[in-house]
């Protein structure tokens, strides 16, 4: 069955038709219009030969990553600089304010939101870096492209179901290995191989 994930995976089973995703270099910044995450990047996975990722989030009062998730091999660090956060880390919340630091193991099922009255500033570090860039800027393009609820989520299952397979070794749901996840996944993948939508992913 996963080999037939993977047919269907690189088959173009993404429906993110026509989609533009920029390529993303130290000094850019991505805004998300919908979750209003802003990603100002200082090392990216090509300027530190994969080592790092670092960026500097940009989170309005009340905005939250959409859903906990886990990072299978990453160890994620997140360093207050402005504001007051509140992180689930497994079963336990920490709230933290400018000056605390907040770190993520792999494998650890976290969450977080700003909570304060006013826009929140975290840095973040990620290493290995993997892909994740890429796959912020892959999220981001499809909320300026309208295909995301409000929540954060892509509206088409086909959107969810190919970004959850082309970051899996990034981040995957909780509860749920990579390889179960996958499996899960398999039915979508396949139908929209064999769908009528043939979508391509432009990336520049």
């Amino acid at each position: 069955m996963d080999r037939l994930t993977d047919r269907a995976f690189n088959g173009r089973m993404a429906s993110t038709d026509h989609l533009h995703v920029p390529a993303v270099a130290p000094g850019d910044t991505l805004e998300n219009p919908v979750t209003g995450e802003r990603f100002t990047f200082r090392h990216t996975a090509a300027s530190t030969g994969g080592e790092l990722l670092a960026f500097e989030l940009g989170l309005r009062p009340g905005g939250a990553v959409p859903i906990p998730h886990v990072h299978p091999i990453q160890t994620e660090r997140f360093e207050v600089l402005a504001g007051r956060m509140r992180f689930r880390v497994g079963l336990r919340h920490v709230v933290a304010t400018a000056g605390d630091t907040v770190e993520i193991a792999p494998g650890v099922v976290h969450g977080f939101a700003n909570v304060g009255e006013d826009d929140a500033r975290v840095l973040v570090e990620v290493r290995p870096a993997l892909a994740m860039e890429a796959m912020f800027a892959e999220v981001v393009a499809l909320a300026r492209a309208g295909r995301m609820t409000r929540r954060g989520l892509p509206r088409n299952l086909f959107d969810l179901a190919a970004l959850a397979r082309r970051y899996d070794r990034e981040a995957h749901a909780p509860l749920l290995t990579a390889g179960v996840q996958r499996l899960l996944l398999a039915p979508l993948l396949i139908g929209a191989q064999s769908s009528s939508l043939k979508p391509s992913l432009s990336v520049t």
